[in-house]
């Protein structure tokens, strides 16, 4: 009852405007996906337009170098997604002869697809009765079922699953529209705070709705911890070029161009008077809020009236945040910066071609 009430409501109620639906091409499906992990929808559309536009095809994103990927990618955070994104591509090339398998049980060998990943495509491209279990369904699940168990226990979300597959519909072919519906409930009614309980297809059937508590559900009594960071960024120009360094591949902006970070302005100070360069300008202070970390910079503008050699360069790789450094750093002109994969606070810091 559950699955065919909430497949008559999509089909007619649910959204049908979005650029990755009514779709059976997995590529374009698998894309969606991963650039929908915790980001909203009118964030995703501009990025998902441009990537299809760069690299329409799985052939396309794996023959792309690396840097051009995170690129296109920047501003959109978790740049982890990007680059097993790239890796996944390659790999469905290399393994798969560029054609994406049809179960979610193959699906999750690849890179960067987890369970949920995994059976959202297999469910709307190969009608595979599998169920997805993102943020936005357990809250719809726990709360019509009434799923009282904490979340943070590996264990009592590993039932959630079971109870996820018991109510799939039976027929194959309603896998898209309820796969889109469970989606749909979780992102227009079913939201964490004030559901439109009225409009809702289960309403009449939610225990949550019964009992009067809808946002008591899910429960999840582990809480992610935040934390605080404070930087330096040296902001070297030279002949209308920035000095940037690249990030290492893990971590924070893992894979992006910035400037050199310092864990102290005397550091920073120390850093440019060895180059040459002109006493630092202070900047307006950037608070950069990341899902587990506060991040304030402190960006320092000196100019340098001309390019130190490589070797006077060389340490502003290596001082920067201590382990953060990766040891790879290049002039790129204003008029290119474009272009480089900068984070989403550097690419407004730093001027507009």
């Amino acid at each position: 009852m559950l699955a065919d009430r909430l497949v008559a409501w999509q089909r007619q109620q649910g959204r049908h405007h979005l650029p990755w639906q009514n779709t059976q091409d997995p590529y374009r499906v698998w894309l969606s996906e991963i650039m929908l992990q915790q980001t909203q929808v009118s964030t995703v559309l501009g990025y998902y337009d441009r990537f299809l536009k760069a690299f329409p095809d799985v052939a396309a994103l794996a023959a792309a170098p690396l840097d051009e990927v995170l690129t296109l990618w920047a501003g959109l955070g978790y740049y982890s997604r990007a680059r097993n994104l790239h890796r996944c591509a390659q790999a469905v090339v290399s393994e798969h002869g560029g054609r994406f398998p049809e179960t979610a049980e193959v699906l999750m060998t690849l890179p960067g697809i987890g369970r949920s990943t995994a059976a959202a495509i297999a469910g709307f491209c190969f009608h595979e009765r599998t169920a997805i279990l993102d943020g936005n369904v357990k809250r719809v699940l726990t709360r019509v079922l009434g799923w009282g168990e904490d979340l943070s226990v590996a264990a009592n979300e590993r039932s959630l699953w079971l109870a996820a597959e018991a109510v799939l519909p039976d027929k194959a072919a309603d896998m898209p529209a309820y796969t889109q519906g469970v989606m749909d409930l979780g992102a227009t009614l079913c939201t964490q705070r004030k559901p439109a309980c009225l409009t809702c297809p289960w309403s009449d059937i939610c225990v949550a709705r019964r009992e009067g508590q809808p946002e008591a559900f899910p429960v999840k009594t582990r809480k992610l911890k935040r934390s605080k960071r404070e930087s330096w960024w040296l902001w070297l120009e030279h002949d209308e070029q920035v000095w940037l360094v690249q990030r290492p591949a893990t971590g924070v902006w893992g894979g992006l161009w910035t400037l050199p970070l310092f864990d102290s302005e005397e550091l920073l100070a120390e850093a440019a008077k060895q180059v040459g360069a002109q006493k630092p300008e202070i900047q307006p202070v950037i608070n950069h809020v990341l899902t587990h970390l506060d991040w304030r910079l402190h960006p320092r503008r000196s100019l340098l009236n001309q390019a130190p050699c490589a070797a006077d360069l060389k340490h502003l790789t290596g001082v920067a945040v201590g382990a953060d450094a990766d040891g790879v750093g290049r002039w790129v002109r204003v008029s290119e910066l474009a272009s480089v994969g900068l984070p989403a606070p550097l690419k407004k810091l730093l001027p507009a071609p």
